[in-house]
């Protein structure tokens, strides 16, 4: 075993200590999955900020810019601090005055219990594969770090990371967020000029890059509505998709109050930006410096050990670690809040704190189970993270714009959309793997809550 992976294995078990120590602290529900309500402006900016900036900002973003360029990264880093700062701007202050705990609790309040439970049944598979590509990019990491094969590697990740979060819950998630976070933004920071230096500065760097590797049009095609569309659905992915995720969503609710929550959240979506540009440059130069490496997705690692000291890289590989535990934290709990919440939460409405606490935490253990054997079969971590913004996505942005800003619709209109949405997607993303499903599935869900809706409002009409 070699001096790296032992170090990591050490950075790991430190996280696994501290998810240990703020464990002792969780008493209740809200305590485990919304730390309490009481994160500041540095905790809840970290916290938002490394939502998203973990596997796929990093291992993901790089891996994928190695393979295709721009065009394969639209998403990350623009599509996901767009959607940050638009959570700030518009849907952060509506949401923290309901005192949700998760954003399934809005169709609660808004339209019905049963379009809470089909909400958390449409929306919870997506935290699933959220939580995989981190499961998977960790794997990736220790698998670039060592001898270890992919698979071996990936299974160990995912017993850590289990561990890790059972314990942890969201105030050990933002406590690492704070620290780790610093940590990896600086290594990223050293590494970048590290890498302009191999081609002679940075305008030499860019120079190098092929032009065809800098646009966002996708390659090789001829129609340019085809085109236009096709970059219309990138960037309606990350940001319709994500927007109003469990994971972000936890972390505004988790603020003290709905200034600190639209605050943290525009901050974290610009920081998102800046320092988002580091690993997708670092895997359009990857292909100069490392031109035969056999994943993609190991050449951030890859290029921090062939330029890093072997003590600035295990600092390096274990703040990255940290960072992928604490986005997998989010993601599990996520899992967990929605089904343990308002699943199993809402047909027995009466259990105790403690049953709560308990049936979050043995949801989390399922939840990571099921994650993992995502992670073995997955295409790649940015293939997985697309997954994670698309999967039931469509129908719920539709509901919930609906339901905080008008009165239009009711418990039916949302049920149908929710349902319409995820069934287009599904059925055009792997069924007819259909290039514009995530556009089709968002058309069909507005366009079934509206006629629902109408229908709706005919029969109160006729009814009184």
């Amino acid at each position: 075993m070699n001096i790296v992976l032992i170090a990591i294995l050490i950075y790991v078990l430190l996280q696994l200590v501290l998810g240990y120590i703020v464990s002792r602290r969780i008493h209740t529900e809200d305590d485990y999955l919304l730390a309490g309500r009481k994160l500041g402006y540095g905790l809840a900016t970290f916290s938002i900020f490394a939502t998203w900036f973990g596997a796929e900002a990093c291992i993901g973003t790089s891996g994928a810019a190695f393979s295709e360029g721009l065009y394969g990264v639209t998403a990350d880093p623009f599509g996901y601090g767009l959607c940050l700062i638009v959570m700030g701007l518009v849907f952060a202050v509506p949401l923290w005055k309901r005192k949700l705990t998760t954003v399934a609790d809005m169709l609660r309040q808004r339209y019905s219990f049963r379009a809470e439970r089909v909400a958390a049944f449409v929306i919870a598979p997506a935290s699933l594969f959220w939580a995989a590509a981190q499961i998977r990019a960790f794997g990736q990491v220790l698998s670039a770090s060592s001898e270890l094969t992919v698979v071996v590697a990936i299974t160990i990740a995912a017993c850590v990371v289990i561990a890790y979060t059972v314990m942890g819950g969201l105030l050990a998630d933002a406590i690492s967020d704070m620290i780790q976070g610093t940590i990896l933004i600086i290594g990223l920071l050293l590494l970048l000029p590290i890498v302009f230096g191999e081609f002679g500065g940075l305008a030499a760097a860019y120079g190098s890059i092929s032009p065809e590797r800098l646009s966002f049009l996708p390659p090789d095609t001829e129609s340019t509505t085809r085109s236009v569309f096709l970059v219309i659905e990138s960037w309606a992915i990350p940001i319709c998709g994500s927007v109003l995720a469990q994971e972000v969503i936890a972390k505004v609710l988790a603020s003290r109050s709905h200034v600190v929550a639209k605050r943290s959240a525009i901050s974290a979506g610009t920081f998102y930006l800046i320092i988002g540009v580091i690993p997708l440059s670092i895997g359009l130069l990857g292909v100069k410096l490392v031109p035969n490496i056999d994943h993609p997705e190991h050449i951030l690692p890859v290029i921090a050990q062939t330029y890093f000291s072997t003590f600035f890289y295990v600092i390096f590989a274990g703040a990255l670690v940290s960072a992928i535990l604490s986005t997998v934290d989010s993601a599990l709990l996520a899992a967990s809040a929605l089904v343990s919440r308002n699943i199993i939460g809402s047909i027995y409405p009466n259990m105790t704190d403690k049953q709560r606490l308990y049936t979050s935490r043995v949801g989390v253990f399922v939840m990571g189970c099921l994650a993992y054997v995502l992670a073995l079969h997955a295409e790649g971590v940015y293939h997985l993270v697309l997954d994670a913004s698309a999967f039931g996505s469509a129908g719920f942005f539709v509901v919930a714009v609906f339901g905080l800003f008008t009165k239009f619709g009711g418990s039916n209109s949302a049920i149908a959309a929710l349902v319409t949405g995820a069934v287009v997607w599904v059925t055009g993303n792997y069924v007819f793997d259909f290039e514009l499903s995530y556009l089709a599935s968002l058309s069909a869900a507005f366009g079934m809550y509206v006629m629902t809706a109408l229908i709706e409002k005919k029969n109160d009409a006729s009814n009184s």
